[in-house]
This record gives structure tokens, C-alpha cells and sequence, in this order.
């Protein structure tokens, strides 16, 4: 399960993280298990700028075309589900029996069977092994920072991790102000998608317009929110 923006700190269970050196044994079968009837893959920013740059369209328009867009009701965020193919209930990327974007892949799959928690206050980031519901046994198995870096987890941790604070942050706010009841919280959420995920040339690098669009947004919805 993918948490929606503003709840990135959520816990798994009673699992105790997975230290750094640590080995864990997975290794992917190939059998595509986990693109299959796949209906809870929230995105983030990154990952539809991601998506987009790979499929050479804007993220609005990869947005309209793979994605619901709603409010969560827990971070009154503007939030983005990936939705399943019509005909077959699988992953829109899942073709054949691979996925058409893996380089370009959302978070979520690049990190299975691993569940991820970023503390939002220090941006300490933890790992957890989540029960596979496929895959083969590796003996001994990677290290966790291994599988990290061949998933290509490693770099975008940092990314991530400012993506989860920023929206913790905008959740909070939205909040305090009073949530779906204050008067312009319409306008705020609409400024406000615009900024996590709409607002981006994708000849330029992620994270510096993600910056600039949050230094933006921000005066704007002290005035909305006020």
C-alpha cells in the first residue's frame, strides 16, 4: 500500500527496520504478481515527473490520462492513484510480462517487498521488509543499501524524503486552517496541485522547480488560508 501525501510517516506493524548492512532474501521471480490487480499505487511528484519525462508528455497530461485525482480525507491533500488498465485490472504499464516504464517506475515498485517510513521532522528515512507475496528465495540475500542502490532507490532518497516533509508541512496548514470547511480551500488545492505535480518542464531537473514551486505556493496560500 502506498500512504497518500502527508502520511509518510506511518508505521508497519510491529516490522523493526532493516539496518543498512543488513541481508534480506528476495530476489524478483519475473512473474509480475505485483503489477497485477494493482489499485493502490499513490504518486508523488517525483514519481509522475518521472513517468512523464519517460513517456515524453507533460505530467498533466500523463495525470488525465493514467491517474484519479482526489482529496484525501486525512491530509485534505490533492493526491493522485494510479489507475488500473479497464480490461484487465493490472498496472496501465504492465505489458506482456514487464513493465513498459521500469526505469521510470514509481517508488512503491522500485522498493518491493520493502515498506518505507521518513520521519518528517529530521527526514531520517527506515526501511522494513513487507511479506512478498512473490519472489525467490537468494539464500543469503542482499544487503539493504545494496538493494537500495540497484533499485535505484538510493538516488531519490533525497527527493523523497523533501517531498514527504513539504506535504506534512502544506497538510498541517490545510489543517489548522480548517480543512474542506474554510471558504477558499478549493482554490488552495487546486494552487496547490499545481505545484506538487503539474508545474514542471521536464527538460529540467526535478527537485530545483519542485523547490521553486513550493517557495511560490507558499505566500499564495497565506493569503488563501488567512
Amino acid at each position: 500500500m502506498t500512504p497518500e501525501p502527508g502520511r509518510m510517516t506511518e508505521t508497519w506493524g510491529n516490522c523493526q527496520p532493516i539496518a543498512a548492512g543488513e541481508r534480506f532474501a528476495f530476489v524478483c521471480a519475473g512473474c509480475g504478481d505485483c503489477c497485477r490487480a494493482r489499485r493502490d499505487l499513490v504518486l508523488s511528484g517525483y514519481d509522475l515527473y518521472r513517468i512523464a519525462r519517460r513517456l515524453s508528455l507533460s505530467p498533466r497530461i500523463v495525470a488525465g490520462a493514467f491517474c484519479k485525482s482526489y482529496v484525501a480525507p486525512q491530509s485534505c491533500l490533492p493526491t493522485l492513484r494510479l489507475t488500473p488498465d479497464p480490461k484487465t485490472g493490472n498496472c496501465r504499464f504492465f505489458e506482456g510480462s514487464a513493465c513498459a516504464i521500469h526505469a521510470a517506475r514509481p517508488l512503491a515498485c522500485a522498493l518491493y517487498p520493502l515498506g518505507q517510513s521518513i520521519d518528517t521532522v529530521t527526514a531520517q528515512t527506515a526501511y522494513f521488509a513487507q511479506l512478498p507475496l512473490c519472489g525467490a528465495s537468494a539464500g543469503a540475500g542482499q544487503t539493504l543499501q545494496d538493494y537500495l542502490q540497484n533499485s535505484g532507490v538510493q538516488e531519490r532518497a533525497g527527493a523523497d524524503a523533501r517531498w514527504a516533509m513539504v506535504c506534512t508541512q502544506i497538510s498541517a496548514q490545510l489543517l489548522a486552517a480548517g480543512g474542506a470547511e474554510h471558504p477558499h480551500f478549493a482554490a488552495a488545492v487546486k494552487r496547490i496541485e499545481r505545484a506538487l505535480y503539474y508545474d514542471y518542464a521536464l527538460g529540467d531537473e526535478f527537485y530545483p522547480q519542485f523547490q521553486q514551486n513550493i517557495a511560490a505556493l507558499q505566500p499564495v496560500l497565506d493569503r488563501l488560508l488567512a
